[in-house]
């Protein structure tokens, strides 16, 4: 409230601040069947280090000791040791792409109703059943 300004205007822009760049009430979706992103390598890690500690540790619950002894691990990995883990999340993420650009390819035909086609399929399917079964 600087310069003589009234608490309203003052509050006024904090909101305006708040939501520049975006129109409330506007999220966009994610869609479905877009695939989900690769993990990175300290992710692959963190998949073997789980089964390790909590065979380890069976009556932990908390999922920030789990965290924080996978970093500290991690951290303490030569570059040797990591390698590994760096190789799948490299393999992982070539699959990624080529199923993205599959899926791009998709959205770029038009074909991107993956629920409408499954049910269509499962109606058709269904349909014919029902008349086999009525002959």
């Amino acid at each position: 409230m600087k310069g003589g300004e009234s608490k309203a205007e003052a509050t006024s822009t904090d909101q305006r601040l708040k939501t520049r760049g975006r129109k409330p009430g506007k999220k966009t979706k994610k869609d479905p069947n877009q695939p989900k992103r690769p993990p990175s390598a300290f992710f692959v890690f963190l998949e073997d280090f789980r089964k390790e500690f909590n065979l380890a540790n069976p009556n932990n619950k908390s999922v920030a000791t789990v965290g924080k002894a996978a970093g500290a691990r991690w951290k303490s990995m030569t570059d040797e040791d990591k390698a590994p883990y760096v190789a799948k999340a490299e393999s992982r993420k070539t699959e990624y792409l080529k199923t993205m650009q599959q899926y791009n390819m998709k959205l770029a035909s038009g074909t991107n109703r993956g629920e409408e086609d499954d049910k269509s399929e499962v109606d058709e399917a269904g349909s014919e059943e029902e008349e086999e079964d009525d002959d």
